[in-house]
């Protein structure tokens, strides 16, 4: 069976995580891919493979004869889908032999157009996979989820040489959570990948570090018809407070390495108003700059308005899984030639977000991303097609007979 056609079946299972839940995993409904796919991998010879209590799938492949000295290689990719569209009744739409032009897509009339999305041509003359229009695809991340099991069932299938691989399959990635309960001993990797990039070809090993901010604004209330020099409108120090914030220091004004302030939410009334921000930034000294600078900036504003006024509460999340990978460098450079071998050259770019690998990664398990072939993630505009994936599927058997004959 090729990815592609994996791929069809799983988006047909409505996996989306929960923010809001607060429980592990975020929703119940992840259970029904988790055992579709335990049924799959024992199916396929992994005999030990099961679902865990909180959804965390694992299972093995002992090493083939000659092999037993090899490190164990680890695969991991993410079950649920973005709460940012619906994941659920999704009609896959398939455009054979693509003609490279603008793309209608059938329930909703939205088009995707070449001059939006100029990656289009490049896939003419390919298999194209689409939405109908009304919900993402979940190429975000069952794509790489097909592409872990094609590869098993062709290693299965060839008997080609490898050292013990290490299957996972995670909940709530998209929430941010998927590495939280992951059971290290239990996966037994000495280094792994996760598949759950952008297009074929792609290596991500840098990441942004990662924290968030809530700025609590408490105001005083009076009479509007005697409110002159006595009311303090939280929510209008609340907009105060973030227009004092650098401008260009954005999501929409940023690119590369360049690091933001992003205010996701903000709530409030006279009495009291909040505002919910994500920082973010590659170099931990300028994530750190930025925090100090929402709490400089709170100290003015309670030095204008009185004390009290403004607090901000800081959490650090995610950090960058560079200073975990450089000292485990081979694993990029394996990748590399991996890709190289499959007709492709390599794609490095720093990751403009936080992946189940960053926190893997610091938690011991070093742990780059591969790219799935897919694009426009966590929309109805979501993409995919037939022939990446099978690259995508070439590249991670190339790794695995790579480390089948050099061990790392």
């Amino acid at each position: 069976m090729r990815a592609y056609e994996r791929l069809l079946q799983y988006v047909q299972v409505h996996t989306t995580s929960d923010p809001l839940s607060g429980t592990h995993p975020s929703t119940q409904r992840q259970f029904d891919l988790a055992r579709m796919l335990v049924e799959e991998l024992q199916a396929l010879g992994v005999e030990d493979a099961a679902v865990d209590e909180h959804c965390y799938v694992y299972g093995t492949l002992p090493p083939t004869p000659g092999c037993e000295d090899r490190p164990a290689l680890g695969l991991i990719a993410h079950m649920d889908t973005a709460p940012d569209a619906s994941g659920e009744n999704v009609r896959p739409v398939l455009h054979q032999d693509y003609d490279g032009r603008d793309v209608t897509l059938p329930a909703t009339g939205a088009v995707m157009r070449v001059k939006d999305f100029p990656f289009l041509a490049s896939m003419k003359g390919e298999t194209l996979i689409t939405t109908d229009g009304s919900t993402l695809l979940g190429a975000d991340d069952k794509a790489g989820v097909a592409e872990i099991m094609t590869a098993v069932e062709t290693l299965q299938q060839s008997g080609a040489p490898h050292g013990k691989l290490c299957i996972a399959f995670t909940p709530d990635e998209e929430i941010g959570e998927g590495a939280s309960l992951f059971d290290l001993e239990r996966f037994g990797a000495a280094f792994a990948y996760t598949v759950d990039g952008g297009d074929v070809g792609g290596i991500e090993y840098e990441n942004f570090n990662a924290a968030s901010a809530t700025v609590t604004v408490r105001g005083l209330s009076v009479h509007t018809g005697s409110a002159k020099n006595t009311m303090v409108n939280a929510a209008n120090v609340a907009m105060e407070f973030h227009l004092s914030l650098p401008h260009m220091a954005r999501p929409e004004t940023t690119e590369g390495r360049e690091g933001f302030y992003h205010l996701c939410q903000m709530t409030g009334d006279v009495t009291e108003a909040k505002l919910g921000y994500i920082l973010r930034d590659h170099d931990a000294a300028k994530l750190e700059y930025k925090k100090d600078n929402m709490l400089q900036t709170a100290a003015w504003f309670n030095g204008k308005y009185g004390p009290g006024t403004v607090t901000v509460e800081l959490k650090d999340g995610y950090r960058n899984m560079i200073e975990k990978i450089r000292p485990h460098f081979h694993l990029v450079e394996t990748a590399r030639t991996a890709i190289r071998a499959a007709g492709l050259e390599p794609e490095e770019v720093p990751v403009r977000g936080g992946t189940d690998g960053a926190v893997l990664s610091w938690k011991g398990l070093p742990c780059p991303n591969l790219g799935t072939g897919g694009f426009n993630f966590h929309g109805v505009l979501e993409c995919i097609t037939a022939e990446r994936m099978d690259k995508a599927t070439e590249v991670i058997l190339n790794i695995v007979g790579l480390y089948a004959r050099d061990p790392a």
